[in-house]
């Protein structure tokens, strides 16, 4: 299930291709040890909105190979409810430097009866970016996977980390950014398009919020389908209030309702 780890993923929006292993890093604005964020989850069952699940994703500072580093949980959970519909346990974790350069990641699901598992390996030789993969699905043997490139790679947490500091301004609606993205089992090439500034009011309260909107956008026979739609806060925080989704099995909504430890004042929330 395509569920609130990829979306919050594609919030790399501002991430443009970058080279060689000292352009791995980023400088980080956005976020600081202790962030956590909370979310609930919708899925449109027989035209009606029902409660799935929710999310969290924190952040804190602890150490990768004796060195510092930043340590990322992404965990998505769905209610008793929907495990009538929809098994969904997910956990995802990623090791990041202190200037964000990617170091290891992990992603560890349950949905449906499937089990899978998926880890991504990074070093830099030569001023390159290399990416050791391995993709395991219940207890099928393991594939084993590499790609090497001038070219960096990304996750869906590392990369989420490093855009959150990147500004939209000077992008015109419909601008596109192409990204590579390691997931464990492949190493390929993604984009996401631009759709503009929008005010968008929260579900269930009278918070309003000035954001970002993008769309995740895939080929489908041919054609391009938007698959996440998604809205993030127009300030430094840069946070995911809203994703729109289009799954395999239907559509499916995530709403921002909790976020503590932040870094910078949450200017783009208009009361």
């Amino acid at each position: 299930m395509k569920t609130l780890k990829t979306l919050l993923f594609v919030t790399c929006l501002l991430l443009g291709a970058s080279a060689a292993h000292a352009q791995c890093s980023s400088t980080n604005t956005a976020f600081k040890s202790g962030e956590t964020l909370a979310y609930d989850l919708y899925f449109n069952w027989k035209f009606v909105w029902v409660k799935v699940g929710t999310a969290s994703m924190n952040t804190t500072q602890t150490s990768y190979g004796g060195k510092p580093a930043y340590r990322s949980y992404l965990i998505t959970r769905g209610s008793k409810k929907a495990d009538n519909i929809f098994v969904m346990r997910d956990t995802l974790m990623a090791y990041t430097a202190l200037d964000l350069t990617p170091l290891y990641y992990v992603k560890k699901a349950f949905e449906g009866d499937t089990y899978r598992k998926n880890e991504v390996w990074y070093s830099y030789p030569s001023g390159k970016c290399s990416v050791k993969m391995r993709y395991q699905r219940d207890n099928n043997a393991p594939k084993i996977s590499s790609h090497t490139s001038k070219y960096c790679a990304f996750d869906m947490i590392s990369m989420l980390l490093r855009a959150r500091s990147f500004s939209a301004e000077g992008m015109k609606v419909g601008h596109r950014i192409n990204f590579l993205m390691a997931d464990g089992h492949n190493c390929e090439w993604k984009a996401i398009v631009y759709r503009g500034k929008k005010k968008f009011k929260m579900e269930n309260s009278t918070t309003t919020y000035r954001c970002l909107v993008f769309s995740f956008v895939e080929k489908e026979k041919g054609k391009e389908k938007d698959i996440v739609t998604f809205y993030i806060t127009d300030d430094k925080n840069h946070l995911p209030v809203r994703l729109d989704m289009n799954l395999n099995f239907g559509t499916a909504k995530a709403f921002l309702t909790g976020a503590r430890g932040l870094r910078n004042p949450q200017d783009a929330k208009i009361k």
